[in-house]
């Protein structure tokens, strides 16, 4: 057994957490959308074509906030396509994804769905191969109240109350040589900054996300951060980040290095948004968007990303997750929570089938994905301040990150409630972990209220159609409180939730 020390202070705080952390994406690709969260004629569908078997299992993973409609179809995707009478809406050829798009689902659809399942709506704006002008279009479509074409339009699609979307992407990784209408920083940078401008003319209240990289590893990585925000600093509010995570060693301890890669990450492109300001002198600071994350390894082949013949809802890029892809997606749960100062929204991609935690058959069941669970976790427990956690913990080396503590935790206390909540990895693969842990200034007459941990000794174990609780959350029966201390055992290689109440404070 190893022995790990974590400590957090009352008085020590990172920030308050933004729920929007907790999002998820959904995009008009593959069976995400047909088959995925709309199906007209399954058995669990509504009047409205919407899988009642999805929706619940989406309430129960629980995200706040859901980006829409992508991605790299984003680039080349003409709203207007998506609204009005479905038997008058144009069929196209996605050139992101190589499919038919038939538009029968579109803005108006998941405004529906989104408020059926209690998020709130991220959209994005095509800056590939459209502008400014339909942008603002757009906005005003949704958002304003009456009395133009556009907001009467909406009306005469049946949705006479605007939308009110707040939270707006500028384009998609527009830096990468695979999006459509590509552009360079510098053109990039100027668009951004017009567009943003006549966005907010329509309505003011709106937030907006400017691209970053899109990759950590980009060749531009950094060069363009800088000179984007250069450009559209004065006008944006966030800054996004995408990374998948990737087994490149096939060994689950290079693996788990992705966690503290995507911590330093955060940091670098803080720091670089933080130098802008700087050469500005500015105090305003930009905010990170990691709206696009998960992990994205096994279905990587050419056959995974398109199919001949323009299909219709073709099935692409659907991970099967096992319990170390579980175990990676809980680390970058705590990396975020951990830099909350400055990580204000994030969305984990995607929802359903296209590397989700939800995974479905046309015409039949939907199930949890491994990587459902640390997800509907964080997003159930995690209320209120993050605390500074200070962490002692043996550690190992690695190719992918130079020193790695087999520790990985965060600690989240809701003053409201009184429950402070444990968010632990054990990275070590072979021995327990004897956790103590000092909750100081937060209470001393605490209590145990709930332990969860997810573990199983097969790292490749997965969940199917016919097997789909292989690998489930169970409770944990190691784990005392006494007092200001928590004293727990956590399995190798196992995520871990422990939620203790304050009756002092």
């Amino acid at each position: 057994m190893i022995s790990s020390r974590l400590i957090v202070d009352r008085d020590f705080v990172i920030s308050e957490l933004d729920r929007r952390v907790f999002g998820t994406f959904v995009e008009h690709m593959g069976r995400c959308v047909y088959t995925g969260i709309y199906e007209p004629g399954h058995p669990t569908a509504d009047e409205r074509g919407f899988r009642r078997d999805v929706m619940e299992l989406t309430r129960e993973l629980g995200p706040t906030i859901v980006r829409y409609p992508g991605g790299n179809f984003l680039s080349g995707y003409n709203w207007e396509d998506g609204v009005g009478p479905k038997d008058k809406r144009p069929r196209r050829l996605d050139l992101a994804w190589y499919s038919t798009e038939t538009n029968q689902f579109g803005t108006n659809e998941f405004m529906q769905w989104a408020q059926e399942v209690g998020v709130e709506p991220m959209f994005g704006v095509n800056l590939g191969t459209r502008g400014p002008d339909e942008a603002r279009h757009f906005v005003e479509y949704c958002n304003h109240p009456y009395g133009t074409a556009l907001s009467e339009l909406r009306g005469e699609h049946g949705f006479a109350k605007p939308h009110d979307i707040k939270f707006w992407c500028l384009g998609n990784e527009m830096d990468g040589p695979w999006q459509i209408c590509r552009k360079t920083a510098e053109e990039y940078g100027r668009t951004a900054l017009e567009t943003a401008k006549v966005m907010r003319m329509v309505d003011p209240t709106i937030t907006l996300a400017a691209c970053g990289s899109s990759t950590h590893d980009m060749p531009t990585y950094g060069e363009w951060e800088d000179t984007v925000l250069e450009h559209c600093f004065d006008q944006v509010d966030f800054i996004s980040l995408h990374t998948y995570f990737e087994n490149k060693h096939d060994s689950t301890e290079e693996f788990f290095g992705n966690i503290d890669v995507m911590d330093l990450f955060i940091k670098e492109i803080v720091a670089v948004a933080d130098s802008v300001a700087a050469r500005k002198h500015s105090q305003k600071r930009i905010m990170l968007s990691f709206d696009e994350w998960n992990v994205w390894y096994k279905a990587r082949s050419i056959d995974d990303l398109r199919k001949p013949g323009w299909p219709e809802a073709p099935r692409l890029i659907e991970e099967v997750y096992n319990h170390e892809d579980a175990l990676v997606n809980g680390g970058a749960l705590i990396t975020m929570m951990n830099n909350a100062d400055r990580v204000k929204t994030a969305c984990l991609a995607q929802l359903v089938n296209v590397i989700g935690p939800i995974m479905t058959e046309p015409g039949g069941p939907a199930w949890r994905q491994t990587i459902f669970y640390p997800f509907a976790h964080a997003t159930r427990f995690a209320h209120g301040k993050v605390l500074r956690p200070v962490i002692d913990s043996p550690s190992y080396e690695a190719k992918t990150f130079p020193e790695i503590p087999y520790l990985c935790a965060s600690v989240v206390d809701d003053e409201a409630s009184g429950q402070t909540v444990i968010f632990a990895l054990n990275r070590h693969l072979s021995e327990d972990m004897e956790l103590k842990i000092e909750l100081r200034s937060l209470g001393k007459d605490r209590s145990l209220v709930e332990a969860i941990e997810l573990h199983h000794t097969n790292m490749k174990a997965t969940n199917t159609k016919d097997a789909p609780n292989t690998v489930a959350p169970a409770k944990n029966a190691n784990v005392k409180v006494e007092g200001e201390s928590v004293v727990a055992k956590l399995k190798p290689g196992s995520w871990n939730v422990i939620v203790t109440k304050a009756s002092d404070r």
